[in-house]
């Protein structure tokens, strides 16, 4: 039985998650997931404004009434939401954890794919696979990622982005969407990036808070990894202290822009200072711009 706090907060994320799908998201979506093909759906009469070039001219001329052939598109896209939930997303010096970010975000894709008939799945992973929800549709499957996602209590605190990459390619036999959440605060994963790359439609997701990317000059500062639980006592006064630290957080987020670049992948930059919807549907809309221009 869940907690009444966490019963809460799943509902709250439910009600944020469809309005947001609603107003704008679902549409979005629509526009930039094809499906895979179209199906037959019906032979019908001809009626003034069809398409003419719909009609099927055998049937029109053994009937001598013009009839037309509709067609409707072929879904079922499978979707894969990929979530870090390693100690470093339990943090958030602004608006929210990194965590909670992730969360708003995975529902809002869930619901956007259920709503045009898709298929979702989840990976929660650490240095390990902490937990996996293969592909289904429905409301009630939305729920369980949902849940899932915000009542998971990880079993490490650590990260292993190459674990999950490799999990990715064993898990999802056909080609699919994946969406991958996470503040990419890792080494290593460089080949595994580019084996899912290369089969699935991969979009990353970065998460990043502004205390963890730049210093504020505020004197001794003890600082502590969340995941490996080591600490240090920094001298935030000292402009080589920072600049260093600035150095090694921007070695991260450089590397998945790099990575993300060369291999003609989407990468999407998320703040814990807020917007993080708003640059979602941003980043839709630019796919969608991009896709049509293509097309061109």
């Amino acid at each position: 039985m869940l907690p009444p706090e966490v019963l809460k907060q799943i509902r709250r994320l439910q009600l944020k998650a469809r309005r947001a799908v609603d107003t704008s998201f679902g549409g979005e979506y629509h526009s930039i997931f094809k499906g895979t093909g179209i199906a037959f759906e019906e032979l019908r009469e001809y009626h003034p404004g069809d398409d003419i070039r719909s009609i099927d001219w055998n049937v029109t001329a053994r009937t001598g009434i013009p009839f037309i052939k509709r067609f409707i598109e072929e879904r079922e896209l499978s979707i894969l939401l990929v979530i870090d939930c390693s100690g470093s997303q339990q943090f958030g010096s602004r608006k929210q954890l990194k965590r909670e970010i992730a969360g708003e975000l995975a529902a809002v894709i869930a619901w956007s794919a259920i709503s045009n008939n898709d298929r979702v799945a989840l990976l929660q992973y650490t240095t390990e696979t902490e937990s996996f929800l293969p592909p289904a549709k429905g409301n009630r499957h939305v729920m369980r990622i949902i849940r899932d996602i915000l009542y998971h209590q990880p079993k490490s605190k650590g990260t292993s982005l190459k674990g999950a990459l490799e999990t990715i390619h064993r898990v999802l036999h056909r080609r699919g969407i994946v969406f991958l959440l996470s503040d990419f605060a890792d080494a290593g994963y460089e080949d595994a990036f580019r084996r899912v790359a290369r089969r699935h439609d991969l979009i990353s997701i970065r998460i990043a808070d502004p205390m963890q990317e730049k210093l504020p000059a505020t004197g001794l500062l003890q600082v502590e990894d969340i995941e490996t639980g080591a600490s240090l006592l920094l001298d935030t006064d000292n402009r080589g202290v920072r600049q260093k630290y600035q150095e090694l957080a921007e070695a991260d987020a450089g590397r998945i822009r790099r990575l993300a670049a060369s291999m003609g992948t989407d990468l999407l930059e998320i703040s814990t200072a807020g917007g993080h919807l708003d640059a979602l549907s941003r980043f839709f809309r630019r796919r969608e711009s991009r896709q049509k221009q293509g097309r061109l």
